[in-house]
């Protein structure tokens, strides 16, 4: 008890030192000379909890100090747990604190540089070769993945060139695009949009099976004067008996394929036009001439069996092929491209029968000389462009392939009204074609 009692005042006469722990030893005699032992810091002496010393904590585990064997409850050490922390917040910051043993020590992460995405690379390549450029907002200004490319350097070729495109109007130019020109026609069974393209390509391959070629040699006693006669003439009966143009077309090429696989006297130059007129009605007509129309037609010159019989000839030499693009099918689908009004329309039919009449184009492609047509009307009414790349698209044609069957076709028209076959230029001079062949003819 008288033990128990003294250390009780001992620690009543010293409240700067409650809490310490006893020293002993040396450490007994350093504090006796009030300094510490060299080489160890001052330690700082523990407030007063109320007769009890304050426990350490290490490691977040309250230890008290030696000399006080006390049961920790539940509640009591809940209470030293938490003035142990208020106490450690008003420390010293320069305190030292214990290091962590070696097993707690944290793994340093391996940081992942990010790789760029394709296309942020792409960018960042044609974002611009300044290194001195700003960033743009909302990219990221990271000089890790900051890509450069080499610097362009404008050599003189380079300046020329580009100050010779500024003067033309080259760089200032948009880019013409290809218009759809079937897009009208979604609805309309009849235009066939799914399957047109395909149609016209294979179109454009058999324009050159059963062709027509230069025959004029192989003929005794026709010639092209002779021929342009009788073409004159069938215009003004397809007229008269009120055909479809495909008929008419379709008459034409039936005459110069047969002219050219077989010899004909003159006296029956005008029964095969006659009887390809008549094979071509039958073909295309729901309500095709009688034999005795074209016999009249014709001022009796021929007779019914012999219109029947040269029929027979010319299927028989033709091989009973009628199933050809003639220069009609093309016309449609370029009229089409052209984007055609009214005037433009009749304008390229008008060239398309002159070009009929010329013996010069027959031995052409049909698509060549429908394309020639288009061209020539477009000149003839000063439309601009001469020639767009929509056109280019569809005929496969370019300006130049077309420039010298245009010609014949405008000097045709400027020498029709002097002409003495003047069927198809008196034809497209009435209103119901829009007097179309009274314009002035295009400049070459």
């Amino acid at each position: 008890m008288a033990t128990r009692h003294h250390q009780h005042a001992a620690a009543a006469q010293q409240p700067a030192n409650q809490g310490a722990a006893v020293p002993t030893g040396k450490q007994k005699a350093a504090a006796a000379a009030g300094r510490p032992e060299a080489g160890k810091p001052r330690r700082r002496a523990l407030g007063d909890i109320g007769n009890l010393v304050h426990a350490h904590v290490l490691d977040v585990k309250i230890k008290l100090p030696e000399g006080i064997n006390r049961r920790i409850t539940r509640s009591f050490g809940a209470q030293l747990l938490r003035e142990a922390q208020t106490d450690c917040a008003v420390t010293n910051k320069n305190a030292i604190v214990p290091a962590p043993p070696a097993a707690l020590k944290p793994v340093a992460k391996k940081v992942l540089k990010p790789v760029p995405r394709p296309e942020e690379a792409t960018k960042a390549i044609y974002a611009g070769s300044d290194e001195n450029r700003k960033p743009s907002e909302g990219a990221a200004a990271s000089p890790t993945h900051k890509l450069r490319r080499k610097k362009l350097v404008n050599t003189l070729t380079l300046v020329l060139s580009h100050r010779s495109k500024e003067a033309c109007g080259f760089n200032r130019r948009p880019k013409e695009l290809v218009q759809d020109i079937d897009k009208l026609d979604g609805d309309n069974e009849l235009a066939v949009v799914d399957y047109i393209d395909d149609i016209y390509t294979y179109y454009k391959i058999a324009q050159h099976e059963s062709r027509p070629v230069d025959y004029m040699g192989s003929q005794p006693e026709i010639n092209p004067k002779m021929r342009a006669i009788l073409v004159d003439w069938l215009v003004e009966v397809a007229h008269k008996f009120e055909l479809m143009p495909e008929s008419f077309y379709l008459t034409i090429y039936i005459i110069d394929r047969f002219l050219s696989l077989q010899a004909v006297p003159r006296r029956e130059l005008q029964l095969v036009g006659v009887s390809a007129m008549l094979i071509a009605c039958k073909y295309e007509e729901i309500w095709a001439p009688q034999v005795n129309d074209f016999i009249f037609i014709s001022d009796n010159a021929y007779s019914q069996q012999q219109i029947l019989s040269m029929e027979k000839c010319i299927l028989n030499r033709m091989s009973w092929n009628l199933t050809v693009p003639t220069l009609y099918v093309f016309l449609v689908r370029f009229i089409k491209a052209a984007g055609s009004d009214q005037e433009l329309e009749h304008m390229v039919f008008f060239f398309a029968e002159m070009a009929l009449m010329e013996y010069g184009l027959v031995s052409l492609c049909p698509s060549l000389v429908s394309a020639s047509a288009v061209y020539a009307a477009r000149c003839t009414l000063k439309k601009s462009p001469l020639w767009t790349e929509t056109l280019k698209h569809h005929t496969g044609f370019s300006e130049l392939q077309l420039m010298e069957p245009a010609k014949v076709l405008i000097a045709s028209h400027a020498a029709a009204p002097q002409c003495k076959l003047k069927t198809v230029y008196k034809k497209y001079c009435s209103k119901p074609f829009g007097c179309v062949a009274l314009y002035n003819p295009a400049i070459a």
